[in-house]
Formats: C-alpha cells, structure tokens, sequence
C-alpha cells in the first residue's frame, strides 16, 4: 500500500481480515491489499495471526487492526457512502444493516459493529434546497424513515405527505 498521509485505522477483535474482504465485495475500486501476520505473540494474538490488514474501499485506504476485545465501534464515528440511486441505497442498506433496531435516518450497523450511512445523492440536494420551505420539508420527511426513500423525499420537498 502506498503510504498514505492519513488512513483510517479500524480496530476488530479478531476478524480484520473477514470484515475487509466483505466492505471490499460492495464498492467499486475496492479491494484488500495486504493481509500482515503477527511476528510474534502480542497482547491478543499469537505469532502468525493475522495482525493488521490493508484494504482500499471506493480509492480510499484503510487499515484493519486485530487489536482483540478491548474496544468495540459506537455512532461517534460512521462512514457515510454516497448513493446515485435507490437501487444502489436499498442494496447497500440490506448488505450492511445487521442490526434494524439501530436504522434510523439512512444509518445502518454492520456485523462488526461499525456504522455507516447510506446517503442519496438527491436527499443532500433536497435538504439544500434554496427554497427554505423544500428544504425543511425534505429533512422532517428523512427524519421519519430508517431508510431513506428517495421518492418519499421528493414528495415530501413537494409537500405532499409522506405515505
């Protein structure tokens, strides 16, 4: 991997590898790059586990660290993936959500534990709208859902009501 000024570090207890392979399957330009062994026992590994592991999800460059149980993910931090369409934001939110009682608002939680919000291209145009009232109106009709529906937006932004 070519040495990046900043890359995300993900901490996993133990499934670095499982989890880098699974984001790389649903983006394009992703992919895993290198998967690194232990040297030698440490805190929560043995020598030759896998340690850390470099993956590239849509271009950008992370690393997965199999740092064992003591940290696990919570909402503070989230990776939000843009969305062309609703087909693309159905498919990503069914891949990704593992957890349903935790949808709200376009964000879902994966099997690891990590939150990511699945953002409509079009919902971030409706809520920017420079007609105030669109705006608003699209933002409370988001508010609503678990996952976004695009047309329930734009009928929202229209002020019609959101079925």
């Amino acid at each position: 991997m070519k040495a990046e000024k900043v890359a995300p570090c993900l901490w996993f207890d133990g499934r670095a590898e499982d989890a880098a392979n699974f984001y790389a399957s649903l983006l394009p330009d992703s992919h895993v790059d290198a998967v690194h062994r232990a040297p030698a026992d440490y805190p929560s590994g043995k020598k030759g586990d896998v340690l850390t592991v470099e993956f590239t999800l849509a271009g950008r460059k992370f690393v997965g660290l199999n740092g064992g149980p003591h940290f696990t993910f919570n909402e503070a931090v989230s990776f939000q993936i843009y969305c062309d369409d609703q087909g693309e934001v159905d498919r990503l939110s069914a891949a990704l959500s593992a957890v349903p009682e935790a949808e709200q608002c376009g964000w879902v939680k994966d099997r690891f534990g990590l939150s990511w919000q699945i953002v409509p291209r079009r919902l971030l145009a409706l809520m920017t709208d420079p007609v105030a009232a669109r705006a608003r109106r699209a933002m409370q009709a988001m508010l609503t859902m678990k996952r976004i529906d695009i047309a329930a937006v734009e009928r929202a932004a229209e002020g019609e009501p959101v079925s």
